[in-house]
């Protein structure tokens, strides 16, 4: 699969061009940038062959089969629909949109085009994700579930800029959201939210509770003005179950350190850590299945959509809106 990188964001070199140096099936053969010197900088470093001028140029490249787009998050729908209009797949990364009309108006591309379109939230592909949904089967029905996620960030970042969809809960709270939705199964009702406001409109922090009609609470909250940055304590999946419980240290990307810890319903605990490849491999090695139909995607349009309602739905009732 020859691939085509829209932007030269600082993600790209770990989220992509790391993991296709161990996947025979990818092969990375042109990017765009905004700044054609930075593309070129960015070519150079790691070896890409081809640099375009402009993203427009990018995607009329016909040799492309597939086009990864790590741009800012208001920028996703517009590029990623171009490139589905285009002809290519896209492995577009989280959140898909900055609100679900966009998300729902980039599926209905990819699906009158005939190709898919992909959501990079990585975590879901690593074996550590496949451990945390068994595990949670094993604690007796669901009471509660929990995912909080802090990291500093600074203040300078796109994620503290209204107009390019940020916020914390745009970055670090999609992960929690994602999680929580994965392991119960159902869609949830946002019943409380509750944002610390940064810059005009931006949350530095959120924290909401969630209720699954008939199966469990959830509470989410992710910050970006942390005071400690240790992994893998910073990001933190908890479940409990009528008979047991379940934690999971850094399920968001293991490779960098984790935890799996639980009391099962049959009285066994489980402590252990997995060895096992990146994340973003294994999300690598997925998209090229999907692309040649040998599975169905994980992380595709409906669940994107889904995530992306959730999300609206918390910084509605926060007092922020959703993202413009």
């Amino acid at each position: 699969m020859r691939m085509g990188i829209i932007g030269a964001a600082g993600i790209t070199g770990r989220s992509l061009i790391e993991p296709a140096r161990s996947v025979d099936e990818v092969e990375i053969c042109a990017i765009a940038a905004r700044n054609p010197a930075r593309a070129e900088t960015f070519a150079k470093e790691h070896a890409i062959p081809v640099v375009y001028s402009t993203y427009q140029a990018l995607l009329e490249d016909t040799s492309l089969d597939a086009i990864y787009v790590p741009l800012a998050n208001s920028l996703h729908a517009k590029w990623t629909i171009a490139a589905l209009d285009a002809g290519h797949h896209v492995l577009c990364e989280k959140p898909l949109a900055s609100n679900a009309i966009q998300a729902a108006a980039m599926v209905d591309a990819a699906e009158r085009n005939h190709r898919f379109l992909i959501e990079a939230f990585h975590w879901r592909y690593h074996p550590v994700a496949n451990r945390m949904i068994e595990l949670s089967k094993l604690i007796g029905p669901l009471e509660r579930v929990e995912a909080r996620f802090a990291v500093s960030i600074p203040s300078d970042n796109i994620r503290f800029d209204l107009e390019l969809g940020g916020g914390s809960f745009m970055d670090l709270g999609s992960y929690c959201m994602h999680m929580v939705r994965t392991v119960v199964g159902t869609e949830p009702e946002v019943t409380r939210a509750v944002a610390v406001e940064g810059p005009r409109g931006v949350d530095v922090s959120m924290e909401a509770d969630l209720s699954f009609e008939g199966i469990a609470d959830a509470f989410v909250s992710s910050s970006m003005v942390a005071e400690r940055t240790v992994w893998p304590d910073s990001m933190v999946f908890r479940a409990w179950g009528q008979a047991g419980e379940l934690e999971v240290l850094n399920p968001m990307a293991p490779q960098f350190a984790h935890r799996i810890r639980a009391k099962l319903e049959d009285g066994s605990t489980v402590d252990e850590v997995l060895e096992a490849r990146t994340s973003y491999e294994y999300q690598l090695r997925a998209f090229c299945k999907v692309v040649a139909g040998e599975e169905p995607p994980i992380t595709g349009g409906a669940d994107a959509v889904a995530n992306m309602r959730a999300i609206d739905a918390v910084y509605e009732l926060s007092g922020l809106g959703a993202r413009p």
